[in-house]
């Protein structure tokens, strides 16, 4: 894809929605997962909303990406890992 079609400018702050079943390390995993990627981010650019239940908690991480690849693999990443249910 040419990158004058794209609909995002890089570098931009990309917020991520990140769902999975409530537990103590979801967020500090979640967090280590995109520091891999963008070694600007913090737990301070994290959202955490649990559900209406507390089963699960979703988490906006907004993410510093410098490419359509970086973002692609910063979904990659969440989307494979065992602790998430969804990724948007």
């Amino acid at each position: 894809m040419d990158p004058k079609e794209s609909l995002i400018e890089y570098p931009s702050d990309f917020p991520i929605k990140v769902m999975g079943a409530t537990h103590a390390d979801f967020a500090p995993t979640i967090i280590a997962v995109v520091t891999e990627f963008d070694p600007t981010f913090h737990a301070g650019k994290v959202e955490t909303r649990p559900s209406a239940k507390g089963n699960y908690t979703g988490l906006t991480v907004t993410v510093r990406v410098t490419s359509r690849e970086m973002l692609d693999n910063v979904y990659r990443a969440l989307s494979s890992h065992h602790m998430v249910k969804m990724v948007l």
